[in-house]
C-alpha cells in the first residue's frame, strides 16, 4: 500500500505543479502482476495507463502470446513446428502486430525462434532438458520449504485433498489417462507455489513451467511413472504437513529427480 501511496502523492504532486516536459521515472510502469514479463515496449515511456490503441494493443499482444502458449502445452504446437505471421494472424483474427509481439516475447523466453522468413518452436537438446530439470529441482525444492513453514491449515488441507484425488484415479479408469493425471499433477504443484508464499518464487517458477512447454508428451505416459508418483506426492504433504522445512525440500527434490529419469526415458529410450 505504501507504493501506491507513494504514486498518488507523485501524480498529486505533478499535478499541482502542471505539465512537465518529458515523462517520470514511473510513467510507463505498468501495476500489473506481470509488468517484467511484458518487455515488448521500445525505449520512450508511454504515459501512465497508456493511449487506448497502446492498450488495446497490448491486450492483443498478451492474449496472442497466451494463446500460442497455451497450444505449446496441450501438445498442438510441437518442437520444430513452423510458423508464420500472417497464418497465425488469420487464425486468431488479429493484425499481425499483436502476433508479431507475442512471438518476439515468446523469444525472448527462448520457447521459439526466427528462422528463414518464419518462427519456429525450438526444440531442446538433452543437456538443455538437464539444466531445465536442475533448476527445477532447485525452485520446487525451495516452494515445498516455504510452503513448511507459511502453509495455512486450509492450504494443507487443500494439497492432501489434491494428492488424494491424485492417488484415487489410480484405481479407476482415470489411471490410463495420463494427461488427465497431469493436469491433476499440476494443480498439485501450484497448490505449493501458494503455499509458499513467496511471489518471486512463484513468478520463476512460472516462466520455468513455460519452458516445460516445449517437452512433448507427459511423463505419466512411462509405465509405473503415475503410481511411483502418488508416494513422492504423499511424502511432500506429509512433510509440509509436520513442518519439516529440510523433509519437504528434500521430498520435492528427489520427486523432480525421479520425472526427469522418466522424461529421459521418454525422449532418448
Amino acid at each position: 500500500m505504501a507504493d501506491k501511496a507513494t504514486a498518488r502523492e507523485r501524480t498529486g504532486a505533478r499535478r499541482q505543479a502542471g505539465p512537465s516536459k518529458g515523462t517520470g521515472p514511473d510513467s510507463g510502469r505498468d501495476t500489473g502482476r506481470d509488468t517484467d514479463r511484458d518487455t515488448g515496449t521500445g525505449g520512450g515511456a508511454a504515459p501512465r495507463g497508456g493511449t487506448e490503441r497502446g492498450r488495446g494493443a497490448d491486450s492483443r499482444g498478451a492474449k496472442v502470446y497466451e494463446a500460442l502458449l497455451a497450444r505449446m502445452r496441450s501438445g498442438e504446437l510441437v518442437p520444430g513446428t513452423r510458423m508464420r505471421e500472417d497464418d497465425l494472424a488469420r487464425e486468431l483474427a488479429v493484425s499481425r502486430t499483436p502476433v508479431r509481439e507475442a512471438l518476439a516475447r515468446l523469444q525472448a523466453r527462448g520457447l521459439v525462434e526466427s528462422t528463414g522468413g518464419g518462427w519456429t518452436v525450438v526444440e531442446l537438446s538433452r543437456p538443455q532438458i538437464m539444466e531445465l530439470y536442475a533448476l527445477r529441482a532447485v525452485l520446487e525444492g525451495a516452494a515445498a520449504r516455504f510452503a513448511a513453514e507459511n502453509a495455512s491449515p486450509g492450504e494443507i488441507a487443500g494439497l492432501k485433498h489434491i494428492a488424494g484425488l491424485f492417488s484415487a484415479v489410480m484405481t479407476g479408469n482415470a489411471a490410463d489417462d495420463p494427461a488427465g493425471l497431469a493436469t491433476l499433477n499440476a494443480s498439485f504443484h501450484e497448490a505449493i507455489y501458494e503455499a509458499a508464499h513467496n511471489r518471486y518464487l512463484q513468478r520463476m517458477l512460472a516462466d520455468l513451467n513455460d519452458s516445460l512447454a516445449l517437452l512433448p508428451d507427459t511423463t505419466f505416459s512411462v509405465a509405473g511413472r503415475s503410481s511411483a508418483a502418488v508416494g513422492e506426492h504423499g511424502a511432500v504433504v506429509a512433510a509440509i504437513e509436520a513442518r519439516d522445512a529440510d523433509g519437504a525440500e528434500a521430498a520435492a527434490r528427489g520427486h523432480i529427480q525421479k520425472a526427469l529419469e522418466a522424461r529421459l526415458i521418454l525422449l532418448f529410450s
